[in-house]
């Protein structure tokens, strides 16, 4: 997702001796021990003005991992009216957001269950209750991190993925759009209509939404899968130009990556605490993505605010990274947000060229840093407990600059083709960092254990000093490169650029440590030696750069 900066809302080293631990999260995380779910069936009738559910019940088919004897599941605060296993009641404790049903006698591990949870009432969270932007009723699915169990109950830990069905029963002047295909929707007696939705990819419970509203719905065109646009009646004029780089987006991810993974891809204006939320098949933008003040970089090719092109890619993106291949843990949460900043640029670079992807690049730089003024921290964060806390530039921008660095140091050909290895392996699943490095190492031949270790596992950037003398005698140059950072030296292969009266050339150096000498041979002075020239490296120049 992208933080809602528009709003300017306030959601808010490892040693390599513990390179093999790193899977495993120092803080508290919901562990996919004891069972795992399949599927979610979701029935919800909402009253007249969308303001409570009256009525819900939400199938669970889940699988056993170990010897079971009760299920617990996260649930917040809505009335629990009945817990059933087949067609026998089961007893219950519905208390502190958790619900713990007692099976009739425990199960063996891989035995399949299917629980059905009859409730009612208001949820506190995640699923938002509200008015759009032109004070009509909605709700909407807000979910991020672990706040869909304030309205489904479920596992609510993104590495517990399933597929899911909605049932959606509304007045009858209002449009659903929820994840997956529309299957039908039927007309009541009473003047109500059931919406029926199934996604049948396995997906993070954060990504599991409806949204419901008088919407104006608006088809747009993409070869690639159907794709509409729902906002509220005061947009519908400009969503197709709001929206209009949602098309090549989903042609260039396609082209670079793999197939889009869903059945469809609506793109919904409503209810989020984000600037977008990247649900299945159903992401969700900030109300005032389109009445924004007026932005100081306009897209050449849109036409349209840079920042909504940059939000627009990055949410779909995530439909890959995030979505379809999952973090395992919260630590590798850059697995989902650094790869969309950085496919966001990607998109960038492909379709504004090269000036606009290395202004993109060097403001994602300029935010890493920023970042790290207030918290050093690694990119994999074990220790921070506040989830909201994680939406840091560590994450996104930092996360993003990793990528580049990668694909600065294999080329492209190596690159890309260790991402489509990295999704082909882990899609409709979930991914590790360790997954990712794999990838690369497979796809590059390159040993990169060093590289995740310092800019993954540990935390910073290099600060660089350079200096040089001519020695005239030898007809050399010697360089000398210091690292003034705090921590461990970064051991990134570093460009150096010597310029004299007969021309430039480029010569790549490797240091061994904090403190960096080498000679090199020239045939006459040097009039400069300009450090990372093409910008390759997330670094800082102290001195040495003209």
């Amino acid at each position: 997702m992208k933080r809602n900066t528009l709003l300017s809302l306030t959601v808010l080293g490892l040693s390599l001796t513990v390179f093999v631990s790193h899977s495993l999260a120092i803080r508290h995380e919901r562990l996919v021990d004891a069972w795992r779910p399949l599927h979610y069936s979701v029935e919800l009738t909402l009253d007249d003005k969308l303001t409570e559910l009256v009525k819900a019940r939400t199938q669970i088919e889940i699988v056993a991992i170990k010897r079971l004897s009760v299920v617990d599941f996260d649930f917040g605060e809505l009335t629990t009216d009945s817990v059933s296993l087949d067609s026998s009641t089961l007893s219950f404790e519905h208390e502190d957001n958790k619900l713990v049903v007692q099976l009739p006698q425990s199960v063996e591990p891989n035995t399949k269950l299917s629980l059905t949870i009859v409730y009612h009432g208001k949820p506190k969270d995640g699923l938002i209750l509200t008015t759009d932007k032109d004070g009509r009723p909605s709700a909407v699915g807000d979910n991020w991190p672990d706040r869909v169990h304030h309205w489904i109950p479920c596992l609510d830990h993104p590495s517990a993925k399933a597929t899911v069905q909605f049932k959606i029963t509304t007045p009858g002047n209002d449009l659903v759009v929820a994840n997956g295909r529309l299957d039908h929707v039927e007309t009541t007696s009473e003047g109500t209509r059931t919406w029926s939705y199934t996604e049948a990819q396995p997906i993070p419970p954060y990504c599991m939404v409806i949204g419901v509203g008088q919407f104006a719905r608006i088809d747009g065109s993409s070869a690639i899968t159907p794709l509409s646009f729902y906002v509220p009646q005061s947009d519908a004029t400009y969503a197709p130009t709001g929206f209009a780089p949602a098309a090549p987006v989903l042609r260039v991810f396609t082209e670079t990556v793999a197939p889009y993974p869903y059945e469809k891809l609506a793109l919904i204006i409503g209810a989020t605490r984000f600037g977008g939320m990247e649900n299945s098949s159903a992401i969700v933008f900030a109300s005032n993505l389109f009445n924004s003040s007026p932005s100081p970089s306009v897209s050449e090719t849109f036409g349209i605010p840079a920042h909504t092109v940059d939000v627009v890619a990055h949410e779909i993106a995530h439909q890959w990274f995030g979505d379809s291949v999952t973090e395992a843990t919260w630590s590798d949460l850059w697995l989902s947000e650094g790869f969309a900043t950085y496919f966001a640029g990607v998109f960038i670079q492909r379709q504004e060229g090269e000036t606009a992807f290395r202004r993109y690049m060097t403001e994602a730089a300029e935010k890493a840093f920023a970042y790290e003024k207030k918290k050093r921290a690694p990119i994999f964060d074990p220790n921070t407990e506040n989830l909201f806390d994680l939406l840091n530039a560590n994450n996104y921008q930092k996360g993003a600059w990793v990528l580049h660095m990668l694909r600065s140091r294999l080329g492209d050909d190596a690159f890309f083709s260790g991402i489509r290895n990295y999704y082909e392996a882990h899609k409709t699943s979930t991914a590790t960092s360790e997954d990712l490095r794999s990838a690369f190492e497979r796809a590059s031949a390159a040993d990169l254990k060093q590289f995740f270790q310092r800019w993954v596992y540990d935390s910073g950037h290099p600060q660089y000093e350079l200096s040089w003398d001519w020695v005239k005698m030898k007809r050399a140059l010697k360089v000398t490169l210091k690292q003034v950072q705090p921590g461990n030296a970064f051991l990134d292969p570093v460009e150096l650029k010597i310029t004299s009266a007969s021309g430039s050339r480029v010569v790549k150096v490797e240091p061994t440590g904090k403190t960096f000498v080498q000679t090199i041979q020239l045939n006459e002075r040097p009039q400069q030696v300009e450090l990372d020239p093409r910008n390759l490296l997330l670094r800082e120049i102290v001195s040495g750069n003209p």
